[in-house]
């Protein structure tokens, strides 16, 4: 049935009895253009149209919130629309299924992060977790602006710069991933202004060494000294050196073949060991023979407590520990929730050790001593596995010391002096 619909006609028309389906009107200047009556007795106003080859009907708008001609004016432009090959209720369906940043980060740790290191998916989930979900994750990817993610690093790096740093580099591989895979066609994460971060450049001097050398002699944790004893002495990763195999040794030649699994570079790395580490090494093979618990030879330089088959995961209290007893760190008072230092019973503010010295500071101090013996930053990033000369860059002022040696050495041969012997030659 069809009609002129105006304001008299549509409040007139009645209900359809309750459990029958809902009753149209359609009106008779625009084709398609009608109100719907619920058995509820609720009226909107509907459009019908072809797109396609496909039958649509799109909802405009609830009666009396939308006037009968506002009603029919939006429909007339509805239709110019859809002759021209549009179709408002796909992009309405498209809009509402279109991936929010939730969906995206989703695919983005299944897709991208089954691909990295198991530390830096720990680290991004982290992030995804803390602050990207929460604060973005109901927005539609195509509807992310510049401005939602300069005001959520803004908020983040208010009380830690760094965080909010990595959050921004994960938004925007996030975003970079999203364009390839057609979610949107630009990254709105680029550009974004990072918090300024002090680059750590944590190395032990040689009485630190000494010190640290003579804790670990102490500590009753053989194993976890010993690693951190061969972190030191390789300039090897944490992850590098818990999951060595005795496989990849050859204690002959005196060479450790990192496979490709285990490196942050995903290549295998040849690394010469020094007399002090074979030495290391090769005590440790002999007690490790005798220290099987089953029938076979031992896998891992640093098996686990509890299973051979498995190594050592993790050494942060031995390393606490060693690092108090050589005093690498300091004692800092504890603070209670309003930021104020917490007594003891007689009145003095109670401490807890702070630690100064990572565990990958000890491979910045093997590198800091290969450029203080004059080595150059291509040998010295071949040595740490680099496979970019920036990564190595960073140790570039340690060259100074070998450096002025040698100009000093054409110093004083410029004004006809005796240059000083180099330290331990022959007289």
């Amino acid at each position: 049935m069809a009609q002129l619909l105006d304001k008299a006609v549509v409040e007139g028309l009645e209900a359809p009895p309750k459990g029958t389906p809902n009753r149209i009107t359609y009106d008779t200047e625009v084709k398609g253009f009608g109100v719907r009556v619920t058995p509820a007795g609720a009226k909107s106003f509907v459009l019908n149209y072809r797109s396609k080859g496909q039958e649509r009907r799109l909802t405009i708008g609830s009666y009396p919130d939308w006037r009968v001609g506002a009603a029919r004016d939006h429909a007339k432009a509805l239709k110019r629309r859809i002759d021209l090959g549009e179709d408002p209720m796909g992009e309405r369906h498209a809009e509402r299924d279109a991936p929010t940043m939730s969906d995206l980060a989703d695919r983005f740790v299944e897709e991208h992060l089954a691909k990295r290191r198991p530390a830096t998916t720990k680290e991004y989930k982290a992030i995804l977790a803390s602050y990207i979900r929460p604060e973005l994750g109901k927005l539609k990817v195509a509807d992310v602006r510049h401005a939602d993610i300069e005001r959520l690093h803004a908020k983040i790096a208010r009380t830690a710069p760094y965080r909010a740093n990595r959050a921004a580099a994960v938004l925007s591989k996030m975003l970079s991933l999203a364009v390839k895979w057609e979610m949107r066609t630009d990254n709105p994460a680029r550009g974004i202004e990072r918090a300024p971060e002090q680059k750590r450049e944590r190395f032990l001097s040689p009485a630190e060494i000494a010190r640290l050398s003579e804790a670990l002699n102490a500590s009753k944790e053989t194993a976890s000294a010993n690693a951190i004893r061969l972190l030191l002495l390789t300039g090897a990763r944490k992850s590098e050196v818990l999951k060595a195999r005795w496989s990849e040794f050859d204690l002959t030649a005196g060479i450790w073949i990192k496979p490709s699994a285990h490196t942050k570079t995903k290549k295998d790395h040849r690394v010469p060991l020094s007399a002090p580490a074979r030495l290391l090494l090769t005590e440790m093979r002999a007690a490790a023979d005798k220290e099987v618990r089953r029938g076979g030879k031992a896998i891992f330089l640093f098996p686990s407590d509890t299973d051979d088959d498995k190594p050592l995961t993790d050494i942060k209290k031995s390393w606490s520990s060693v690092c108090q007893k050589a005093g690498l760190g300091r004692a800092v008072p504890v603070l209670d929730k309003a930021g104020k230092p917490v007594l003891a019973r007689d009145g003095a503010p109670v401490t807890t050790w702070q630690g100064d010295a990572r565990m990958h500071d000890l491979r910045h101090t093997y590198a800091s001593l290969l450029a203080s013996s004059g080595l150059s930053l291509p040998i010295i990033g071949q040595l740490l596995g680099h496979t970019q000369a920036q990564t190595t860059a960073r140790y570039a002022h340690l060259l100074d010391d070998p450096l002025r040696a040698a100009t000093e050495l054409v110093g004083a041969a410029v004004v006809g002096k005796q240059p000083p012997a180099p330290s331990g030659a022959a007289q």
